[in-house]
């Protein structure tokens, strides 16, 4: 989205290229979906007419209410200043119903990204799997690991240029599923009757176990979070315009692979997808190669989704600190080396241990379910936040929970089959949320806050006491304050207290994130002209915090206007810098000896402080220059350890 650009007019534009960016970047989950759907559907269970109309017509109204409904025409209204996805819908909320609501927004996005280690090894290895209709004996487990490894390597370099064929590659991909369909169709017109809801109906009913058949059946809709949470690259109008065409060809696609389960009813199906079955020999190869190239991308897009969604929870102070890095230019495309290897990681350990996609779907769609169920929640709270009448909250709120109430019940069977695996990852990823906030909280608030105005005099003391060496020009504190009149006693004590440090002008530097995603703004507060500054920056939740630079440019503009003047400093002869050098002192607390906690909080303050061991210092998360930064450290006391008196013999 241009800077230029509002909003509100790039989600009305409807263009050529958005809808082309729209099918290649955020369709790829639920587009390569009825590669594997029906298959895990038919595993291990007879072919017959009922199961087969049942679940095309379970996936054609699921593909309605789940995606259509609640996704395409609800959820992508909420826009938080254009941008979408669980955490942008909880920066949306919370200043309406409070910050309680972090812990669905926390669930449902430790579950996504749970979602994002399952998803590409599955994608990959129904695709790759279609090989053993070639060669029954071939192990496909290596050549999905050598993908995937290509895949993730891939990632530091950027998707700039391979970028621009994920649209027309996923275009083909589309087309080329809904001929295959109409072309299985056409030899069993009647099954689009199927779309009547009595048949799903009578399958959940009538056939034994029908009702667990919708742990399957929900695979068709994995991704449809992708929706929501790609909006911000795409444009509303423009998703919904491509989703129009990519459901046809999905339901197309759907209806062709029922036509031939209808032809082999009685029927055990092999381990080939019914959608591998549908395909001509003729052109067995070149669909191979088209389906691994659709489910690449589909990859591609959860693994940059993966990124941005940690990345929003580092601004939103719910995820450790992490090295963020930006190698493209393409405005969002980010790259997280630790999130990418952690990734790579599970995916292999998934490949490893399910070996087979028929296997893998055992773990798959229960955490996209639980996410569902979060963002449903958050949604809820977001209507009513829009003054929607209260009818209509309560009937959207309740359909969409019995749906993927009923979806998750019967996910619950997948536990211990593999879905146990999902589930675990997503509850640990949840706990480092929450550990992360919990003791950040915690350590924030025993943080002693002291008026700046009783340090005053010392401070401009301080700076002309030529019997002191000059530690710096400009000394920067960042401080966690948000007010110009209090800042945090350690500071203090690190100016005057330990080794007095002298500067020509002392600032206090605070780091605002707001709820919306690209703001660029600050503000000055002077104390003491020529001695003691505040700076308050305000900045999105999507922004990379260039503090160093920014900085720069604001005591720039600052001397520029006059209300900055360092000419009197002596050493400015010297130096080509009109505002002089500058020290950035980055405070950091570690966990004193000295604690006496119960067991529980004792337990929750060590993992924040090892979570921070594997996070990156404040001063590369703030995008500090190392040359101009010191690290002072400072002890954390929760609860002060009491001695017995020492007895002097």
């Amino acid at each position: 989205m241009s800077s230029s650009t509002s909003p509100a007019i790039f989600h009305k534009k409807i263009t050529a290229a958005g809808i082309l960016i729209a099918t290649g970047i955020v369709f790829g989950d639920i587009g390569t979906s009825p590669l594997y759907t029906l298959n895990a559907v038919f595993h291990d269970r007879v072919i017959t007419e009922d199961v087969a109309l049942g679940a095309l017509s379970a996936i054609f109204w699921t593909l309605f209410f789940q995606t259509t409904l609640k996704y395409v025409i609800i959820t992508l209204q909420a826009d938080n200043k254009g941008e979408g996805g669980i955490f942008s819908l909880y920066a949306l909320i919370r200043r309406f119903w409070g910050k309680w609501l972090l812990i669905p927004a926390m669930a449902g996005g430790a579950f996504l990204m749970a979602d994002g280690i399952i998803t590409p090894p599955i994608s990959v290895a129904s695709a790759i799997e279609g090989l053993q209709k070639i060669n029954p004996h071939i192990d496909t487990v290596p050549i999905v690991i050598v993908i995937l490894i290509l895949l993730f390597a891939f990632q530091q370099f950027g998707t700039d240029k391979i970028g621009k064929v994920f649209g027309p590659v996923m275009v083909v991909w589309f087309t080329f599923i809904g001929v295959l369909g109409i072309m299985g169709v056409s030899h069993e017109p009647g099954v689009f009757k199927a779309l009547n809801p009595w048949y799903a109906y009578k399958m959940l009913r009538e056939v034994p176990g029908g009702f667990w058949l919708l742990g399957s059946i929900f695979l068709c809709t994995t991704g449809a979070e992708a929706l929501y949470s790609d909006m911000g690259h795409c444009g509303r109008n423009n998703i919904r315009v491509s989703w129009i065409y990519i459901k046809i060809m999905l339901v197309l696609s759907y209806a062709g692979q029922t036509a031939w389960l209808l032809q082999h009813t009685g029927q055990q199906l092999d381990t080939i997808s019914p959608f591998y079955h549908t395909v001509p020999d003729a052109i067995y190869l070149p669909t191979l190669i088209i389906a691994t190239l659709a489910t690449i991308i589909a990859s591609q897009a959860l693994i940059s989704g993966c990124f941005t969604l940690v990345n929003e929870a580092i601004r939103l102070d719910i995820w450790p600190r992490h090295r963020v890095l930006f190698p493209g230019h393409i405005k969002g495309q980010i790259y997280i080396p630790f999130v990418n290897w952690l990734l790579m990681a599970g995916c292999l350990g998934m490949v490893l241990y399910f070996k087979e996609s028929t296997k893998m779907e055992a773990a798959f769609g229960l955490s996209v379910t639980l996410t569902m169920l979060m963002s449903t929640i958050l949604i809820n709270y977001y209507l009513h936040a829009k003054r929607v009448p209260m009818v209509w909250v309560v009937l959207v709120t309740a359909l969409f929970l019995m749906i993927e109430l009923s979806f998750l019940t019967a996910n619950l069977q997948k536990i211990k089959e593999g879905g146990w695996i999902t589930l675990l990852i997503g509850s640990g990823l949840f706990m480092v949320m929450y550990v992360w906030r919990k003791g950040r909280s915690i350590t924030n608030g025993l943080k002693k806050m002291v008026a700046i105005e009783t340090y005053i005099p010392l401070l401009k003391q301080l700076s002309i006491d030529e019997k002191i060496p000059k530690y710096a020009t400009n000394l920067v504190y960042l401080t966690s304050s948000g007010s110009p009149r209090k800042v945090e006693k350690t500071a203090i004590d690190s100016i005057l207290s330990r080794s007095p440090k002298r500067a020509d002008i002392y600032w206090f530097v605070h780091v605002n994130v707001l709820d919306e995603p690209y703001a660029m703004r600050y503000h000055v507060d002077t104390i003491v002209k020529d001695d003691i500054y505040f700076v308050e920056f305000n900045l999105g939740f999507r922004i990379e915090p260039r503090i160093d630079y920014f900085f720069r440019e604001v005591v720039k503009e600052l001397v520029k206007t006059g209300e900055v003047d360092v000419s009197s400093r002596c050493e400015q002869h010297y130096q080509e810098s009109r505002i002089g050098d500058l020290r950035f002192l980055v405070m950091e607390s570690f966990l004193s000896f000295e604690n006496a906690m119960a067991f529980g909080k004792n337990f929750l303050m060590k993992s924040y402080f090892n979570l921070k061991y594997l996070s990156v210092r404040e001063s590369i998360n703030f995008g500090l220059d190392p040359s101009n930064v010191t690290i002072e450290k400072f002890p954390v006391v929760v609860n002060a350890v009491q001695h017995p008196p020492l007895v002097r013999q």
